[in-house]
């Protein structure tokens, strides 16, 4: 490999975390291991891995509910370990947003490629995450923009393409982006119409 993907190795099994640590190593990762969640809670402090291997059952804190935090707080992609794959498990670990899931025992040759390919739908997620974030921005955008020229066409008795045409005309005047300029038009109307509304009060007392 020619970089080293960091990843975090949780089991409470010290001769797994030996093992398993020793030999992903040797297959070129950097790898960090702890032996319970309070364990990696710590290292997470200062250690952002790109793929945390977590074992199901480790006492009263379990890989679960090091998941769940890792999903919630971090945004760190997980796989799990277990000796355990029946089918309410494996559910589980789908559920919780898993992007593997090994069955112990494993060894380096198997567990290498199971982590590159975990790696990759990681991205691939994390892509897919963005690019919705980008487009409901740009869809707010779009409707800010759409209530403004609404605005412009009541208030001035322009048609829908007029106002479309102003708003452009003067986002590019001003060297704004019409999305902004769109937005300070809805701002102003909202104080406008807060502004009448406690005129109308005034009169009515």
């Amino acid at each position: 490999m020619s970089t080293r993907r960091s990843l975090l190795l949780v089991d409470d099994d010290n001769l797994v975390l030996a093992t398993t640590g020793r030999g992903l190593q040797a297959a070129g990762y950097e790898v960090r291991t702890a032996q319970s969640v309070a364990e990696a809670l710590e290292l997470l402090a200062d250690y952002r891995p790109e793929l945390a291997l977590l074992d199901i059952r480790m006492g009263a804190q379990g890989g679960f509910d090091l998941a769940r935090i890792l999903r919630d707080r971090h945004g760190i992609p997980f796989v799990f370990l277990s000796a355990y794959n029946d089918a309410e498990t494996v559910e589980e670990a789908t559920e919780l947003g898993a992007v593997g899931f090994l069955v112990k025992p494993v060894d380096i040759p198997q567990i290498a490629p199971a982590i590159e390919a975990a790696l990759k739908r990681a991205s691939e997620l994390s892509r897919l995450r963005n690019t919705g974030r980008q487009l409901e921005q740009a869809l707010d955008q779009q409707r800010g923009v759409s209530v403004a020229v609404g605005i412009l066409m009541e208030r001035h008795r322009w048609s829908r393409t007029e106002a479309e045409l102003r708003l452009r005309d003067t986002a590019r005047a001003q060297r704004r982006k019409m999305a902004d300029l769109a937005e300070a038009i809805v701002f102003a109307a909202d104080v406008l119409a807060l502004s009448a509304m406690d005129g109308e009060q005034r009169d009515t007392r």
